[in-house]
């Protein structure tokens, strides 16, 4: 499960995703609190059920816990962790494909990462 997933992607996917690239750039650190999955669900016009599901995904990944009562909250070092097993699917999964795409369009990797 990744931050960069497509609009094809299961909704707590996506939601997930979302999560992770607030912890990624620092919205959500270590100690922080997320926001409650009603909150985040109203925000996102999003079931709640479905972002619980997200965020239950994040505490089964052990980058948040959850304080009965309080909410739940982002774990020192999640953030290092999760960018790791971003980089891992991005390199395994993502490039792969993308390189391929580049290959089939008769593109130049260097001239696309001039323009970037």
């Amino acid at each position: 499960m990744t931050a960069l997933n497509s609009d094809d992607s299961p909704v707590y996917i996506r939601l997930r995703g979302t999560i992770a690239a607030g912890i990624l750039r620092g919205d959500y650190g270590a100690g922080d609190q997320l926001p409650s999955v009603r909150a985040f669900a109203a925000e996102h016009g999003a079931n709640p059920l479905t972002v619980a599901k997200a965020y239950q995904s994040f505490q089964d990944d052990g980058y948040v816990e959850v304080r009965r009562g309080v909410g739940m909250f982002v774990l020192p070092g999640a953030a290092e962790r999760l960018r790791i097993a971003e980089r891992e699917t991005f390199v395994g999964v993502h490039w792969p494909r993308i390189r391929d795409h580049i290959a089939l369009l008769g593109l130049d990797a260097g001239d696309l990462l001039e323009r970037a």
